[in-house]
């Protein structure tokens, strides 16, 4: 006996089908081009004819994976591969972004909300307190802030976040692709015997997160001849870059992030946020599981202004 989604008939419908290669047919609303109402128009008319336009399902389902599969497509082959959308991630594709229109860019980020610890201040509070001269940074973001001498002060760290990535999300040339994993880098052979780094490898989060326990899903790569870790210090996901580093014996070892002292810490990022293996730059609460640099505070002093000449 057939299982009743095999059973179930779509009720007939007057709109002709569209023929498909493979001899199927599907059915299908036809394109209705409507004038939007303001706001305005429809505030307090809600009894009065308010009625959302009609959609079918199937329309939802192709809208979404057409895009996606395009965009996984468009950006097999990219020029800048950003792993980790927190803070320096994002701030590094902003500029990026402003910088290089030209250069398709593409963010993978392991979390579904991009962003990482900088929702938030320290302890869960809400303020985030970032030194000068970062103010330029929010000044050029349009972020407004209350100066207090060498350091200023968002309202809400959320406005900083959100107002990042809305601008970086708005850019033609960038991809996030969120709630995906880098499993692996690709390498390649240079002449001379050593590596560089050539791409990424990619698997949804949730996959990645469950390769013990359940049948393994092959990953997607991404190519690209210059890619920048920020996935910040060690944990499930952090430092995950620099951590193969060492398993594929291009680094010895990793120094080990120290102990928090902002006064040193935030240069040593800034300052020394660099090219670590050919084709491998990184940045961020990463390089200082590298260096051996001391911890940061919750501050934004880590945006790559210069990654590519």
């Amino acid at each position: 006996m057939s299982p009743p989604a095999a059973m179930f008939n779509e009720p007939s419908s007057p709109i002709a089908s569209a023929p498909l290669k493979s001899g199927f047919d599907v059915k299908s609303f036809p394109i209705q081009v409507n004038k939007s109402k303001s706001l305005a128009e429809m505030a307090d008319k809600w009894e009065q004819g308010f009625k959302f336009a009609p959609i079918r399902e199937s329309q939802v389902s192709r809208a979404m994976t057409r895009r996606y599969f395009q965009d996984l497509d468009t950006y097999a082959e990219s020029d800048i591969v950003i792993v980790g959308a927190g803070s320096c991630g994002l701030s590094a594709a902003y500029m990026l972004g402003k910088a290089r229109p030209d250069l398709k860019i593409a963010i993978i980020e392991a979390s579904v909300s991009p962003g990482g610890g900088a929702w938030l201040g320290g302890q869960l509070f809400s303020a985030m307190i970032m030194r000068k001269p970062a103010d330029a940074f929010l000044a050029d973001l349009g972020v407004p802030f209350e100066d207090e001498g060498d350091f200023v002060v968002v309202k809400h760290a959320a406005l900083f976040t959100s107002t990042l990535l809305s601008r970086v999300l708005s850019f033609p040339n960038i991809k996030l692709f969120n709630a995906t994993a880098v499993e692996d880098l690709i390498t390649r052979q240079n002449e001379d015997g050593t590596l560089r780094i050539a791409g990424v490898v990619t698997n949804w989060t949730l996959v990645t997160m469950h390769h013990d326990d359940q049948s393994c899903m092959d990953p997607n790569t991404i190519n690209a001849p210059i890619i920048i870790s920020t996935t910040g210090h060690d944990g499930p996901f952090g430092a995950f870059c620099v951590k193969r580093l060492v398993s594929m014996q291009q680094i010895e070892k990793l120094g080990g992030m120290r102990g928090l002292d902002m006064n040193v810490a935030e240069d040593a990022i800034v300052k020394r946020t660099r090219e670590v293996v050919p084709g491998l730059v990184v940045g961020g609460m990463e390089l200082s599981e590298v260096d051996g640099a001391n911890r940061m505070g919750k501050l934004l002093t880590e945006t790559l202004h210069a990654t590519i000449d």
